[in-house]
């Protein structure tokens, strides 16, 4: 099974060149919003990590954390396969078209685990796992269920672009501990932020036994 996503909104699950590719439009907001989501999750990406970010869009992570080691990003949305410094873009879907199974130290799947239907979650969990080396980092941000509200008049008024928010099926985000529960995964932290409308979920890959 394959599973996908955008930073923006998102879902399912080559040339060698820097990465001048256009990135999808995004409004001003939309991209305020995608910065938000990633400053929350810079703290627990360490200088040198290997990371993985499903649902990458343009890239963004890697922009606004350049002190990664090596970063993979994986979408099926974006237009090629790009080579950049320091890291791959890739178009495909997670972990169908990863190039190899080494391990890495955080996956990161912002905006995206709302879009995955509820049958999809355990095995993309199981997916994350698998892909993690022991004590490495699932960085998971997930917005409430009543925001679709908010941002469908948003995006009625074009104050976002809103991607994929026909993909949103009123995901609890109480369901999120769940998915990545023990003895798999151990949750470091939960927290709300951009005024409570948005959730920060760290959980901790624990060794095998």
């Amino acid at each position: 099974m394959s599973f996908c996503g955008r930073q923006q909104a998102t879902i399912v699950l080559e040339t060698p060149c820097h990465l001048t590719q256009s990135p999808p439009p995004m409004k001003a907001l939309d991209r305020l919003l995608q910065s938000w989501r990633i400053a929350k999750i810079r703290p627990f990406l360490n200088s040198g990590a290997r990371v993985l970010d499903i649902g990458c869009a343009d890239g963004a992570l890697q922009r606004q954390a350049p002190v990664l080691g090596e970063y993979i990003g994986i979408d099926p949305a974006i237009d090629r396969t790009l080579h950049t410094d320091g890291g791959t873009l890739i178009k495909g879907t997670f972990p169908d078209d990863l190039p190899d199974k080494r391990a890495f130290d955080a996956i990161t799947m912002l905006a995206v685990l709302e879009h995955i239907p509820a049958e999809a979650q355990a095995p993309l969990a199981d997916a994350c796992r698998r892909f993690l080396r022991p004590g490495g980092l699932a960085l998971i941000t997930v917005p409430s269920p009543w925001v679709d509200s908010v941002l469908a008049v948003l995006k009625f008024l074009r104050v976002i672009d809103g991607m994929s928010l026909e993909e949103h099926y009123g995901f609890d985000v109480r369901q999120v501990p769940a998915c990545f529960a023990a003895p798999a995964f151990q949750l470091v932290k939960h927290r709300r932020f951009q005024l409570g409308l948005n959730n920060l979920f760290v959980f901790r890959r624990c060794d095998d036994r």
